[in-house]
């Protein structure tokens, strides 16, 4: 009877022992999944900040790039509709006095007719590349022609552009911003680079357009000119575009640009 009796104490043991083992392992698995969908609730949490933080960002650089392409715009039309008006108004006036000058100033009135002359087809030419509505007409090709062609007829610097790959159509939007990347490195070897060349390529590939810009000029230290306000407008834009870019320069031994820019809408 004794022996009964313990035995059924040892199952009841054994049964509270298995009951609180599973309780508790019941328990701990509550709590690792507990754990884990804390975890990827914080984890998706996070990401849906980051992703609404960089589209936030996107859309501030999309805003700037919008209004900075209005302003130009406006200079565009100023340029071509009032200075160049007044250009040419100096030139017929000029014309009139040339018709009626002695003949001792006739020289200097016709050099000074034909400064005038070229000073009106220069700003035209000029307003043309700021005109986002004429680059959208004339595509990325032939707008960076005629800038390379004015920077040749100026005399600025001696500047060659290179065409290989056949042309891919690219959305008007993206042009305008791989045109104003580009132009902001020409800009910026215009006036700091004291270059003697200046080498521009568009290279269509079957899945990226390479563009690769470089001068022969002083060239800088990037580590110093990073937070430049030319080359953080460069690299937002060729963000935009989710494009890679690159800038290399190094002093004495000139600047160089290259960005990938990948076909959208199936090209």
């Amino acid at each position: 009877m004794l022996l009964t009796q313990e035995n059924i104490l040892s199952k009841e043991t054994v049964s509270l022992i298995v009951y609180a083992t599973a309780v508790f392992i019941l328990f701990v698995v509550f709590i690792i999944v507990f754990f884990i969908s804390f975890q990827k609730r914080k984890n998706k949490l996070l990401l849906d900040r980051l992703i609404a933080e960089q589209k936030f960002k996107e859309e501030i650089a999309s805003s700037r790039v919008e209004i900075q392409e209005q302003t130009l715009r406006n200079i565009a039309w100023e340029l071509h509709d009032n200075v160049g008006q007044l250009l040419s108004v100096i030139n017929i006036q000029l014309n009139i006095l040339l018709s009626k000058a002695p003949e001792s100033c006739e020289k200097q009135l016709t050099e000074t007719k034909d400064l005038v002359t070229k000073t009106v087809q220069e700003v035209r030419s000029l307003s043309k590349t700021l005109n986002t509505d004429v680059i959208k007409q004339n595509g990325l090709v032939e707008s960076l022609n005629v800038e390379i062609e004015r920077f040749n007829r100026l005399k600025f610097l001696e500047a060659t552009f290179q065409v290989t790959g056949k042309e891919k159509k690219i959305t008007d939007k993206d042009e305008i911003i791989l045109f104003r990347i580009i132009q902001e490195f020409l800009s910026n070897v215009i006036k700091h680079a004291k270059a003697d060349t200046l080498e521009v390529s568009l290279n269509y590939k079957e899945k990226v357009l390479e563009v690769k810009a470089s001068d022969n000029g002083v060239g800088f230290d990037v580590a110093e000119k990073y937070q430049s306000s030319g080359m953080q407008t460069m690299k937002e834009r060729a963000k935009l575009l989710g494009a890679t870019y690159q800038l290399d320069s190094e002093k004495g031994k000139g600047t160089k640009l290259f960005i990938k820019y990948p076909y959208k809408n199936g090209n």
